[in-house]
């Protein structure tokens, strides 16, 4: 690839560099504090985790389905319950975030994407701008979910 736009947007929805990637995150998360929290800290693992997903599922088919139609906010969001109901439903969400990434990068590598035309079912919104919206939306939450693990004493040291 030789458009350095492309190369910074897919590096940021990578991850990594001065950040947790994703997989640093989640890795070995022990299932007993997946919906645990502490006092000050608004989610459990669970919520965090599943609220990525949601929402980078929402960005995505918005990015490339017209006729896609966003949850209500906030409920659409967030999950209904503070854990997971099994290690199976945690595995995935885990399988769907990383798909939908996947999706995410492979629209902005793909050459035939106008990173900067409208979204024609859009109100202004580009490629451009909806990638780099999940690559900073996931950071901040990933960010949100290293510090839950690190307050709980789950972070490899």
């Amino acid at each position: 690839m030789t458009d350095p736009v492309r190369e910074q947007v897919l590096a940021a929805l990578r991850g990594g560099n001065a950040h947790a990637t994703f997989d640093d995150a989640i890795k070995s998360f022990p299932a007993a504090l997946r919906g645990v929290t502490r006092k000050g800290l608004p989610h459990t693992a669970w919520e965090l985790l599943e609220h990525m997903r949601l929402a980078q599922s929402d960005i995505l088919e918005f990015s490339r389905n017209p006729q896609h139609q966003s949850p209500a906010w906030p409920e659409g969001y967030w999950p209904a319950t503070r854990k997971p109901p099994n290690d199976a439903a945690w595995k995935k969400s885990i399988a769907a975030f990383r798909k939908d990434l996947k999706a995410m990068q492979d629209l902005v590598e793909n050459p035939k994407t106008d990173l900067y035309a409208n979204i024609p079912h859009g109100t202004g919104q580009n490629i451009l701008r909806e990638a780099l919206l999940v690559a900073d939306h996931n950071a901040y939450h990933l960010g949100q979910f290293v510090l839950l693990r690190k307050i709980l004493g789950a972070w490899p040291d």
